[in-house]
């Protein structure tokens, strides 16, 4: 079974999230996925990006700890790691996406 790599909640840097939420498209992924009760399969997103640049975004994402992704069958699945952002850096995600909302996206 195929497995990506993820950090572990306390190795999460905040240069890192800001860095890879400082990307619009990356944003909006992850403001799809905090709407989301279940996880989301990378091609039930609608990007205005290439394939290709469209996994490069959810690598970043992943590689900075904003989402976690599995392999289920030949998918991958996304989710939103809302608690641990929240533990590693309280409030960050909410005020993105109140930012995010009030720019009108």
């Amino acid at each position: 079974m195929r497995t990506l790599n993820h950090p572990n909640t306390p190795d999460i840097q905040l240069d890192a999230v800001l860095a890879a939420l400082s990307d619009p498209v990356r944003r909006l992924i992850a403001c799809r996925l905090s709407h989301c009760d279940d996880n989301q399969a990378c091609l039930t997103f609608e990007l205005p990006v290439s394939k290709s640049t469209a996994s490069h975004h959810f690598r970043v994402l992943r590689e900075a700890g904003v989402i976690r992704q599995e392999y289920v069958g030949t998918s991958i699945m996304n989710s939103l790691r809302s608690e641990d952002l929240e533990q590693r850096f309280p409030g960050l995600l909410q005020a993105v996406f109140d930012a995010q909302n009030a720019a009108g996206a």
